[in-house]
């Protein structure tokens, strides 16, 4: 076996585990924090939460609020001159993957300086950030664990991929009751965004036994429990879904992600989607595009997904993926671009195929795409 590497933060899980946020400031030093989130965990009431909370174990803070859905580059600027003006020293940030993004593209500035283009693709970031504890409240995204930041180039129109180890937090806190206050369509967009995570990183070329196993057991969990926890949003099943988002993070975090991801950044980065919406639409026709370069990969997933094989490994594999299909198409989500981007916006799929080639995910995919062959996907689930 090769040398490998496996990096996460620490770990905080379990219902109610929001609380010791403040003690777990004051254990990385702060004196005044930072705190990152947006409007829609302001109005579910969290952001209050979490102020009472510093506030009772006697933590100043100042609030941030600049984070809109699909992080632009020039807010997690003006954050860092937040960060800077106001002489803060750890970052906590609570929400899905925009506000943990942004956090972490806050903390990349205030450190680093320049703009955060400059810190576009793999290893790009020379100087430790401020220390961060990061707070999850979807169960997809994993911001909160994995060594990516991903910041939409307003003027390229393109979501940038920043991947550095320096990018895993200090401290991730995890707590199921959260979830309970999200939309079905968040915990199905959320789910499926960690479904995709953990396939693309099991099927990488830098993946691990670690990452490997991490992989399996997300796609077994989301697969069992994701019916049962839009059909009763029962905490049980919450729960479940937290461990599998957690799991899948810690897998893609270190073995990276694929062509998927690739496509999807450079997508969603145009239209300004959501990567849990493009996921049900682009994944099986990835996974079909990968089976040649990566079968016995795809059928372990296949048997997973099918709690069984079927005949031989290819077989297994195109099953697992007809299985999938059948999976996504049991939800009320797009299943076809067409449904999500209007006919005359269909000239643009050019030029976001040519941009998703560079994007850093299509470097770790087992078979890396041409701008040609991602458009040859863009059309067959169009």
């Amino acid at each position: 076996m090769d040398v490998t590497k496996f990096a996460i933060p620490e770990i905080i899980f379990g219902r109610g585990s929001l609380n010791y946020a403040g003690q777990c400031a004051l254990r990385l030093g702060a004196r005044k924090v930072l705190l990152v989130s947006d409007s829609g965990i302001e109005e579910a009431g969290w952001v209050q939460r979490l102020m009472d909370i510093l506030r009772k174990d006697g933590i100043d803070w100042v609030y941030y609020p600049g984070v809109s859905s699909n992080p632009r580059d020039f807010q997690v600027e003006q954050g860092a001159e937040f960060y800077r003006e106001h002489g803060a020293d750890v970052i906590i940030a609570i929400g899905g993957g925009s506000s943990m993004d942004t956090a972490k593209g806050v903390a990349i500035i205030a450190s680093n300086g320049g703009r955060i283009r400059d810190y576009e693709g793999a290893n790009r970031v020379n100087r430790p950030l401020p220390p961060m504890v990061l707070i999850t409240t979807t169960a997809g995204s994993g911001s909160d664990i994995s060594q990516f930041c991903i910041i939409t180039d307003v003027e390229r129109a393109v979501k940038m991929s920043i991947i550095t180890r320096t990018l895993v937090p200090n401290i991730s806190i995890v707590d199921p009751l959260i979830l309970q206050t999200k939309s079905e369509t968040l915990i199905i967009q959320s789910a499926v965004d960690a479904l995709a995570h953990a396939i693309e990183a099991y099927i990488s070329t830098i993946a691990s036994p670690f990452t490997a196993m991490q992989s399996l057991k997300a796609i077994d969990l989301i697969l069992r429990y994701l019916p049962q926890a839009v059909a009763t949003r029962s905490m049980d099943f919450l729960e479940q879904l937290s461990i599998a988002s957690t799991a899948a993070s810690m897998a893609f975090s270190n073995a990276s992600l694929g062509a998927e991801h690739a496509l999807a950044h450079s997508l969603g980065g145009h239209f300004d989607m959501r990567h849990g919406v493009i996921h049900p639409i682009l994944l099986t026709a990835v996974m079909r595009f990968n089976l040649y370069h990566a079968e016995a990969r795809m059928a372990e997933i296949g048997r997973v997904v099918l709690d069984r094989t079927v005949g031989t490994p290819r077989e297994t594999a195109l099953a697992g993926i007809d299985r999938l299909e059948s999976f996504f198409a049991s939800f009320d989500v797009p299943l076809r671009l067409r449904q999500v981007i209007a006919e005359a916006d269909r000239r643009y799929l050019e030029p976001i195929c040519r941009m998703a080639v560079n994007d850093a995910c299509n470097l770790t995919n087992p078979r890396p795409a041409s701008w040609q062959e991602f458009l040859q996907i863009c059309e067959e689930v169009w």
